[in-house]
């Protein structure tokens, strides 16, 4: 018998692996995603605090201009292609008292427009093919001048009103009961694994490498979670194929394209690579542009997961930044899909910057340039002067004798905020951070309002130490600090809660700084004295 008659045995086929399996097996990695991503958060966090006073300072004078916190945020992201890892990043620096809310949200802002240069650059790939091009940076660029012109809408009324801190702190306020304004040491896992986060601190006991290994364990995770999801959904093989069956039921109405963009992005923490998605399917015309908006502007709400997820502990100022970054992408989505004529432009102005391509092929990079790096720059070079820093020196006297303090108080022209850092005797660390808001005749420092009023205005009022009544006792024209130093308008503020605890405050309307504080409980006084006031 010949050989080639006899029977080749069949090939082993392997059995299907069980659903339950497949099911279990995912949910596992999403968890172990989810779980070092917040075990970094946490050792950011005590990273951060662990790399001591130049590094804490640094960061203060690096993120204390709007303009300069704009670009941090951008370029990082630009860099890194991850507008999550820099979300997730922003809310552990203002955890560990590294920045302030008013410092975060110019990065948050950045964040969103650095993320949109992955999707810019995909078009750049189809600069062989002229027609596909033209369609590729037009669905490519969209994304970016919609962020673009939302932080041209959104950036100024931050600037000079507060209104994104403002905003997110008072909803945080509604619905979490908590201060606002305050900035204590979070925990996003809770207590039960402290321990392991102080042995980790101890056993490397290096502040920058903990920073590095924290931020490695926060990316990776970020790119695992995206891995996964991307796979189980079936993404990539998606964006690879470019055919029109599942995408064409993405993008089959706008109320459904929007939706799909949102969940897909929320659940894979990722406008990257969701935006990065339609890129391909316009350049093939799979999709029209006005069929991709909706799915980019649902996209633009889904990333906001992170800070959310990052914010998980309920603690407030965690929570104002999730908010803050929720509230930016959705106003910005109001604005450009419902009001007339103002939503087609940014949609002119992708597609004309496609049309120009077809003319200047390297338009594409000049774009990038501009965009991402020169203008950003020009606007820092542009604000340099518009800070004020000053240095207000405190003499604090209690029973147990006589020690100094400072205040580090750091101003904007034209500027309602200005952030407030305390530091201790012998120490540049500092020990905390408030925010400081002036509003006609109001002020509030860390949440605590002061109306400068006519003598004999009170109001009732509640906070850590019980119900109490302020009322302006009187209103001083001048007051001499020293012998070399005198402020105008000073108001006295006293407050009482009860017959054992008041609190005496002399407060300068001109300089907007607390002059003294006299604190009275249970017999025993404590008064802090301002000495010195100095430009830095």
């Amino acid at each position: 018998m010949d050989l080639k008659d006899e029977v080749q045995p069949a090939p082993t086929v392997n059995p299907p692996v069980p659903r339950w399996k497949i099911f279990v097996r995912n949910t596992a990695y999403i968890l172990a995603a989810l779980f070092i991503f917040l075990l970094a958060l946490d050792l950011m966090i005590s990273s951060l605090q662990h790399l001591g006073a130049s590094a804490a300072e640094t960061i203060i004078m690096a993120t204390s201009n709007p303009f300069t916190g704009l670009f941090i945020g951008l370029l990082v992201t630009a860099i890194i292609q991850s507008s999550s890892a820099t979300t997730s990043m922003v809310v552990a620096l203002v955890a560990s008292g590294s920045i302030t809310l008013e410092g975060a949200i110019p990065i948050i802002m950045g964040a969103n427009v650095g993320t949109t240069i992955t999707s810019t650059i995909v078009s750049l790939g189809f600069i062989t093919r002229k027609k596909e091009f033209r369609r590729a940076v037009s669905a490519g660029t969209y994304h970016d001048f919609f962020n673009i012109l939302t932080v041209m809408i959104l950036f100024p009324l931050e600037y000079y009103y507060g209104f994104l801190s403002g905003v997110s702190e008072q909803i945080a306020n509604a619905f979490f009961n908590q201060p606002l304004g305050t900035t204590t040491r979070i925990s996003f896992l809770g207590g039960g694994l402290g321990t392991l986060i102080n042995s980790i601190v101890q056993l490397i006991d290096n502040g920058f490498i903990l920073v590095i290994l924290s931020f490695v364990l926060l990316f990776g995770s970020i790119l695992f979670f995206r891995r996964v999801l991307s796979k189980i959904l079936g993404l990539e093989t998606q964006a690879q194929s470019g055919e029109g069956g599942v995408q064409r039921f993405f993008f089959r109405s706008s109320f459904k394209s929007f939706g799909w963009g949102l969940v897909l992005t929320a659940a894979i923490r990722s406008s990257t690579i969701t935006t990065s998605l339609v890129v391909p399917l316009v350049a093939k015309k799979v999709i029209r542009l006005n069929q991709a908006v909706p799915f980019i502007l649902g996209a633009n709400i889904g990333t906001t997961i992170t800070a959310f997820i990052a914010a998980m502990s309920n603690s407030n100022i965690a929570i104002s930044i999730a908010i803050a970054h929720f509230l930016f992408n959705f106003i910005g989505v109001l604005i450009f899909s419902f009001i007339p004529y103002v939503k087609t432009i940014p949609v002119n102005l992708a597609k004309g910057l496609g049309k120009l391509t077809i003319r200047y092929r390297l338009a594409g990079f000049v774009y990038i340039l501009l965009t991402f790096f020169f203008i950003p720059f020009s606007l820092i070079y542009l604000n340099r002067s518009a800070q004020s820093v000053r240095e207000l020196v405190y003499s604090r006297v209690t029973d147990n004798g006589t020690s100094e303090y400072k205040v580090v108080s750091t101003t904007f022209r034209n500027h309602q905020f200005s952030s407030w850092a305390y530091y201790g005797n012998e120490t540049k660390e500092p020990e905390q951070l408030i925010p400081v808001e002036r509003r006609k005749n109001i002020l509030m420092i860390n949440n605590e309002l002061f109306e400068f009023n006519k003598p004999g205005s009170c109001r009732d009022g509640q906070d850590a130490d019980g119900q109490y009544r302020m009322c302006i006792v009187e209103v001083l024209p001048n007051y001499r600090i020293n012998e070399t130093l005198t402020t105008d308008s000073v108001f006295v503020f006293r407050k009482v809660y009860g017959d054992s605890h008041s609190v005496e405050l002399l407060i300068s309307a001109s300089d907007n700084v607390i002059v003294s504080k006299l604190a009275t409980k249970n017999g025993k006084q404590s008064t802090d004295l301002l000495k010195g006031i100095s430009d830095k």
